[in-house]
């Protein structure tokens, strides 16, 4: 399962979902159901500008975890 890390790094970057949102130039429920993992997909333009914002590389933001479960919804 992918596990999106976004929460982590907004927490290191001492930074908030809005003003991430706002940097980004998406809206904050999108930033919102990407944080929380539901996002079912993400551009390649959406994780650069992400990654350029909080100045990390795409694995900070995604992880894979074999061991964890996909939801019982696929999501």
């Amino acid at each position: 399962m992918i596990i999106v890390n976004l929460d982590v790094m907004l927490a290191r970057r001492k930074m908030r979902l809005g003003e991430l949102a706002d940097i980004v130039g998406i809206s904050i429920q999108n930033l919102s159901v990407l944080k929380t993992g539901k996002a079912r997909a993400i551009r390649f333009s959406t994780l650069n500008a992400l990654c350029l914002a909080l100045q990390c590389q795409p694995a900070d933001i995604l992880e894979f975890d074999p061991a964890t479960p996909e939801p019982e919804d696929g999501a």
